[in-house]
């Protein structure tokens, strides 16, 4: 809009009361704009849109995790967004694909303590968010490539992992997930020693995110070769997986090996 009606940044931060850098990082998407500022906006450029408005209310609401004590939950907000999620896991299930059990073990060993309200909080938000995966009305697609590792580790021991690969083998028949087991026999390849997630968005003009997880942070990237090169390594991966059948198949292959364990 400020480009159509011939504003330089810094004559409509003038005009705005805003800073050029201010008015840079909310066209940027970087800060969000709230409604009064976008009226401004569009009276300043002589264009009028109600979609954007709209956006920018939604956009100022607070998430459904707020409700759960949850400040700050960047990848949960886009996610929530995101009709796709494309995996690559290696030691810990996927989360989206993780009961209760498996996941309060992985919480409980975190290397970061935390107290059994904020455990019991994130629990609470990750099967929320597996919710979607059945949601008839706002769907989220899961592909993930899993590793034999993550299938074979003895999270909680053999009877949390006994449940889960059950689990996994019932939401293999969702028509929203494509779960591919990676063995120990494909081929070696170059990320095996990284797990990476790709986020897909409804709207064809929205930006694909890239999201890695390290111990103390995580990085959201959005530049299109970084997202280029992943999507490549992704493609990469599911080929040298089995397929559907073939990894429920494993799955049960594993299952029974747990189930001589003590």
């Amino acid at each position: 809009m400020r480009e159509q009606a011939k504003f330089t940044l810094d004559e409509a931060a003038a005009r705005l009361d805003k800073t050029r850098s201010a008015l840079q990082r909310i066209e940027a998407g970087e800060t969000r704009a709230d409604v009064h500022l976008v009226r401004s906006m569009m009276d300043l450029y002589d264009q009028y849109d109600p979609d954007l408005l709209d956006q920018a209310r939604y956009a100022l609401k607070p998430g459904w995790w707020v409700a759960y004590g949850m400040k700050d939950q960047g990848y949960v907000a886009l996610e929530s967004e995101a009709h796709l999620a494309r995996e690559v896991t290696l030691l810990n299930l996927p989360g989206l694909l993780q009961i209760e059990s498996y996941m309060r073990e992985l919480f409980n060993s975190h290397w970061l303590q935390r107290s059994p309200q904020e455990i019991q909080t994130e629990i609470t938000i990750r099967l929320l968010r597996q919710r979607r995966l059945t949601d008839e009305d706002n769907p989220l697609s899961l592909e993930c490539v899993i590793n034999e590792a993550a299938l074979r580790r003895a999270v909680g021991g053999p009877t949390v992992m006994r449940e889960q690969l059950r689990h996994l083998i019932e939401v293999a028949s969702l028509p929203t997930v494509t779960l591919q087991v990676l063995p120990d026999s494909a081929e070696a390849h170059a990320i095996i020693n990284g797990t990476f997630l790709l986020l897909a968005f409804p709207e064809p003009d929205d930006q694909e995110m890239l999201y890695i997880e390290y111990p103390t942070a995580a990085l959201h990237i959005e530049d299109d070769d970084q997202i280029q090169e992943a999507k490549v390594a992704y493609e990469h991966l599911r080929h040298q997986a089995l397929d559907l059948k073939d990894s429920v198949s494993f799955i049960r292959q594993v299952l029974t090996d747990w189930d001589g364990a003590e």
